[in-house]
């Protein structure tokens, strides 16, 4: 098992959502998804990393945490990659 944790933040009707997690589900990744519309804990994790709109995507790391906001199929592809490969 991977020591890679995905996490997504949305939130309904938002395209750039829809389209980072139709990446990680495309790509067989496992992954958190967390409605910032209904869920106020979720909403003040993304204002505390910074940001005031979705996706935002977090990866917990062996040696840290990784985060963006908005759709970035290349950060995408290599938290899969690494998650496949069983790197982390």
């Amino acid at each position: 098992m991977s020591d890679i944790e995905i996490d997504v933040y949305s939130r309904p009707n938002c395209m750039p959502c829809k389209m980072t997690k139709r990446a990680l589900d495309d790509a067989g990744a496992t992954y958190l998804e967390h409605d910032v519309s209904v869920d106020p804990d979720a909403a003040q994790r993304v204002r505390d990393l910074g940001y005031a709109a979705v996706p935002v995507v977090t990866v917990t790391l062996p040696d840290g945490l990784d985060h963006w906001h908005g759709y970035r199929a290349e950060k995408l592809a290599a938290a899969v990659y690494l998650e496949r490969e069983g790197q982390l």
